[in-house]
């Protein structure tokens, strides 16, 4: 059923121009309402719209999370010790002082072979000398006393030159000074003049013979034994260790030292010497003497300098008994000399470029960490290399920038490489940023 009283109410809303007066109050509810959906929608979009950009002003300008480095230990060579190749025939006896950062104070003694006494040849002259120059020391700068030859002086040299022994021209009554007379000695090994000094400075050859024995007691050297002057006689014997001492002797005595160093001397009398050490000048060879009674007895005291590249050089002082001939021995000792020399050597360290690390980003950008230079060390034999580094972190991560260093110690000698960055990290892109937040957030 239907209330009839509405049709005419409802029938009204639908002619046309026939409209209900509207309720005010309705009507302001109304439009209360719409204001305060209109408002909530505005705050929505407000609020979206100040997260939206809250959040992108955050994500643009957010910390980036640091580089994570990964890095590894460099490793120090380790160096064999130096080989040194002594003579093989006969026996050797060296010492190398110098360098004691390296070698210690007492420095480093060679040996092959026994220690036995053996003939020492012309090698005997150096004893003579230092004999001699007990008695008549000659200061440095000076000649020493004049030394007259007379009759009996001047036939010593039919003596010697028969027994095929290493001569000098010395006219009846001629005069040196003992420093030219003890240099006509050494150098060309004239045996007549060691003879004919020797008994000049003492008066007879066994009061020679007697001081010879008195200077050996007092400087230890019991395993040396002279019968005479010139080294003529196998009788004239050492040992290997005697006859380090007596080159030690020798190389302090500073008109022996001179006198051995010199290559050759021309002297009115005798004329024109020529040293029978060959090695002069050779190898870092100053010295001393050579000596030999025939094939196999071949013997050379030495001295020599050798340049290490380190500071001063090394002194080498030793002898070499028994070698088959000259020129084998000669060959052995410069040999010795040669192994001695490269027990200093340059040791490679690391090769430039040499990857030690590297940097990772969370954007996927990546640096290298390498030692920027090749380094090298000069040292002594095996001596132990030690490395130390000391790595900061980059404040840029450009290339080439300096973040360390590594250091080599060997000794007292050290060398450092800077270590730097190869490659440059980019900062990331904005979309990144914008699409990676949980990655700023670390």
């Amino acid at each position: 059923m239907h209330d009839p009283d509405l049709l005419p109410d409802l029938s009204d809303l639908f002619e046309p121009g026939v409209q209900a007066a509207p309720d005010p109050a309705a009507r302001a509810a109304r439009r209360r309402r719409v204001r305060r959906a209109l408002l909530t929608l505005a705050i929505v979009v407000t609020v979206i719209a100040a997260s939206i950009v809250g959040y992108v002003a955050w994500a643009l300008n957010a910390p980036l999370p640091s580089p994570v480095a990964n890095t590894r230990s460099l490793t120090a060579p380790v160096v064999a010790p130096a080989a040194f190749a002594l003579p093989a025939e006969g026996a050797t006896t060296v010492t190398v002082t110098g360098a004691p950062d390296y070698l210690g104070a007492d420095g480093l003694h060679l040996s092959t072979g026994d220690d036995s006494p053996r003939p020492i040849a012309s090698i005997s002259k150096v004893v003579t000398a230092l004999v001699v120059l007990d008695a008549h020391p000659i200061g440095d700068g000076e000649a020493g006393p004049t030394v007259t030859f007379d009759k009996a002086a001047h036939d010593l040299y039919d003596v010697y030159y028969v027994q095929d022994a290493a001569v000098a021209e010395m006219p009846t009554g001629s005069s040196m000074t003992l420093r030219d007379a003890l240099a006509t000695m050494l150098i060309p090994s004239a045996s007549n003049y060691a003879d004919a000094v020797s008994t000049w400075a003492y008066g007879s050859r066994s009061a020679f013979l007697a001081a010879t024995d008195e200077f050996l007691a007092r400087e230890g050297l019991t395993g040396t034994t002279l019968v005479e002057p010139t080294g003529i006689s196998p009788r004239n014997v050492s040992t290997p260790s005697d006859l380090l001492r007596i080159a030690q002797l020798a190389a302090a005595n500073s008109t022996i030292r001179a006198i051995a160093a010199t290559p050759d001397i021309t002297l009115p009398g005798p004329g024109h010497l020529t040293n029978t050490n060959t090695l002069l000048g050779e190898g870092g060879v100053t010295g001393l003497k050579t000596g030999n009674l025939g094939e196999g007895t071949f013997s050379l005291l030495f001295t020599a300098t050798v340049d290490t590249g380190v500071g001063e050089p090394l002194d080498v002082t030793g002898i070499t008994l028994g070698g088959a001939s000259r020129s084998s021995q000669d060959a052995a000792v410069l040999g010795l000399l040669d192994s001695i020399r490269a027990g200093f050597r340059d040791v490679p360290l690391v090769s430039a470029e040499t990857l030690v690390g590297s940097y990772t980003t969370a954007w996927g950008a990546t640096a290298q960490l390498v030692v920027a230079d090749a380094a090298s060390l000069r040292t002594w034999s095996d001596t132990p290399i030690t490395i130390a580094t000391d790595i900061t972190n980059p404040t840029e991560y450009r290339d080439g920038e300096q973040v360390g260093s590594v250091t080599w110690t060997a000794g007292p000698a050290y060398t450092t490489a800077a270590l730097r960055v190869r490659g440059t990290i980019e900062p990331p892109t904005d979309w990144w940023r914008l699409t990676h937040p949980a990655e700023l957030l670390g």
